[in-house]
C-alpha cells in the first residue's frame, strides 16, 4: 500500500512559521504598523478554483486568533495575478509561481515576492453520471481538448451522446491555463470551450448536460466532510484517467489523495502497479509584505502544521508530504 508521509521540512516550515508569528507582533509594534501576524486586516486574493479549501484555513485562522481579519476575494487566476503587482492585495493563493515578467515589475518596486508551496491539487475530469466513457486516457483528452475529437463517437461508439462539449469554471482560469501547458503543451484549445460563471455553475452544467465534460479543482468534490462537496459528487461522475500506452482497466486513476503523491521513479520500478495522476499541481502562496504583517503570519499558518492538517484532511495532498510504500506479507 501507499501513504503520504511528512519530510523533515514539515517541520521546519513549522518552526519558521511559529517564529514569524512571535517576530510579526515584536516588529510591528515597533514601528507602528496598525496589523501584526495575529491581528488586524489583509485581503487575500484566491484563484478561485481553490475557494473551498481556502475559506477552511480561512475560518481556522480565525477562530485561533479571533484578532486576525483575513478577507478573501476570490477571482480566476490572471485577475488574482493583476491585483498583486498592483498592490490591490498583499497575498496571493494561486497554481503557479510568478513568472520572470511578473519578478521584472516587483523589482522595479523594488519588492521581494515570497512564493511558499502549500499543497498539491489534482484537476478533476467531470462528466454526466450517464455518460459511459469514464476511463479516458491522456491522448483521448488531449484530442479532445485541442478539438481533434468534437463528438463522443469519436471516444467510443456512445452516438447518442453527440457532440462534445467542454467546460471551464471561468475565462482566464487556471485551469483552461493549465491544461493548455500541461495537456494539450501549448496547442490552442479548441473553440468550442466555453465558461461557466463559476464552479458550482460548471458542475450543475455538466449534471444537466449528457455530452459535457468539465474540468474542476479536486477540492471542489474531494472532502467527504462538508455536506457541499458531497452533494456537487452525487451530481457529477468524476472520470478514471490514465497516462499509460495500451492501458488495461486497472491502469485508470481518478485525483484521490494516494494518487497525488508524487512518487519516485524508483518507487515507479519496483511496484509497477503505482503511478502519478496525470493532472497534478502545485498551489502557492505568493507574499508580497515588506515586513511580517497578517498577510505573512496567514501564509505561516497555511504552510505550518494546522494549516498543511486542513489540506490532508480536505483530500487535497499537503505540500510537505511524500509517498511512502508499506508492503505488507502475504498470507
Amino acid at each position: 500500500m501507499i501513504f503520504p508521509t511528512a519530510k523533515p521540512a514539515f517541520f521546519l516550515t513549522v518552526l519558521a512559521g511559529g517564529w514569524l508569528l512571535m517576530a510579526g507582533c515584536q516588529s510591528n509594534s515597533e514601528n507602528g504598523a496598525t496589523d501584526t501576524a495575529v491581528s488586524g486586516n489583509v485581503l487575500v486574493g484566491v484563484d478561485e478554483t481553490f475557494a473551498p479549501i481556502l475559506q477552511a484555513q480561512v475560518d481556522t485562522f480565525g477562530k485561533l486568533y479571533p484578532d486576525a481579519h483575513v478577507k478573501m476575494q476570490f477571482e480566476p487566476e490572471e485577475n488574482v495575478m493583476v491585483d498583486l503587482l498592483n498592490d490591490k492585495i498583499k497575498v496571493a493563493v494561486v497554481a503557479r509561481e510568478l513568472n520572470a515578467e511578473e519578478i521584472a515589475s516587483f523589482a522595479k518596486q523594488t519588492i521581494v515576492p515570497r512564493t511558499t508551496r502549500i499543497g498539491i491539487d489534482g484537476l478533476a475530469i467531470v462528466l454526466h453520471p450517464s455518460n459511459p466513457d469514464s476511463m479516458l486516457t491522456i491522448n483521448q483528452l488531449r484530442d479532445i481538448f485541442t478539438g481533434k475529437s468534437t463528438t463522443w463517437s469519436q471516444i467510443s461508439n456512445q452516438k447518442k451522446l453527440g457532440d462534445i462539449n467542454i467546460v471551464f469554471d471561468a475565462s482566464r482560469s487556471s485551469t483552461a491555463r493549465f491544461m493548455r501547458d500541461s495537456l494539450t503543451k501549448g496547442t490552442p484549445l479548441t473553440t468550442r470551450v466555453f465558461a461557466a460563471s463559476s464552479n458550482p455553475a460548471l458542475l450543475d452544467y455538466v449534471s444537466n448536460h449528457p455530452n459535457a465534460i468539465g474540468v474542476v479543482g479536486v477540492n471542489w468534490i474531494s472532502d467527504h466532510d462538508d455536506p457541499a462537496a458531497m452533494k456537487f459528487l452525487q451530481k457529477v461522475h468524476v472520470a478514471s484517467i490514465t497516462a499509460r500506452p495500451n492501458p488495461q482497466p486497472d491502469d485508470f486513476i481518478q485525483p484521490y489523495q494516494v494518487n497525488l503523491a508524487q512518487k519516485t521513479p524508483e518507487q515507479l520500478a519496483k511496484y509497477p502497479e503505482l503511478q502519478n495522476y496525470p493532472l497534478r499541481r502545485n498551489l502557492y502562496i505568493i507574499n508580497r509584505e515588506a515586513r511580517s504583517g497578517l498577510g505573512s503570519g496567514f501564509a505561516a499558518f497555511v504552510a505550518g502544521k494546522n494549516g498543511q492538517l486542513i489540506f490532508q484532511k480536505s483530500g487535497l495532498l499537503p505540500a510537505q508530504m511524500q509517498a511512502r510504500v508499506v508492503t505488507t506479507p502475504k498470507r
